[in-house]
């Protein structure tokens, strides 16, 4: 296992969805490299356990360990000296789908608050909202003229890592920070779930 704390941050969030009893959906995790650039980017999605496939509400979230902050964390772990504190940028997108009609933003923003709460130093900031409109190829006989809504709500933020964090990978820092994050999104797509939309069936359910 590689021993950088990228990879303790994300062990992190790991176990507090877990904790929150959430469902990992199935081949939606990535861990990439920009070769060009060399940040480093991980990608996950987690939704509500027993909401059928695909799920009404989940939430995407990416974590960016960008290359200056691997500068910093390199100098720190050599020189041990921290001029800068390397961060993690964190993007939350909270997504609502299967819906039968177009739905109302207003009620959305209404919802949820225009922060997350305090995450280590910093709260991640609400960046706007998206509504999507998906159309069935007509070709398609038996679900022709199907009309499939849905919304995305995003947050974003900057997660400074502090020192202990960096020199102690038992430091329960992370575990705390993460673990009210994590909180917090199982929270919040349960108020999404709570909205009154009309839904499709899941594709793997007879009804909704």
């Amino acid at each position: 296992m590689l021993d950088h704390v990228f990879t303790d941050a994300i062990s992190a969030l790991r176990d507090a969805f877990e904790a929150a009893f959430l469902e990992r959906q199935a081949f939606e995790e990535h861990f990439q490299a920009d070769v060009l650039l060399g940040d480093l980017s991980w990608e996950t999605s987690y939704g509500l356990p027993g909401e059928g496939e695909p799920p009404r509400v989940v939430a995407h979230i990416t974590f960016e360990w960008p290359t200056w902050s691997q500068t910093s964390y390199r100098r720190w772990y050599i020189d041990e000296e921290l001029e800068t504190r390397p961060a993690i940028e964190i993007e939350i997108v909270l997504r609502i789908q299967r819906l039968a009609e177009q739905p109302d933003p207003t009620v959305v923003f209404d919802a949820l608050p225009t922060s997350t709460p305090l995450i280590g130093n910093d709260r991640f900031e609400r960046a706007g909202l998206t509504v999507e409109i998906g159309h069935v190829d007509p070709s398609d006989a038996i679900i022709a003229g199907e009309v499939e809504y849905a919304l995305e709500i995003t947050y974003e933020g900057l997660y400074e890592l502090a020192e202990e964090t960096l020199a102690d990978g038992a430091n329960t820092l992370l575990d705390e920070h993460f673990g009210a994050l994590g909180g917090w999104i199982a929270s919040t797509l349960v108020r999404l779930g709570d909205l009154r939309f009309a839904y499709l069936p899941a594709d793997d359910l007879g009804s909704d």
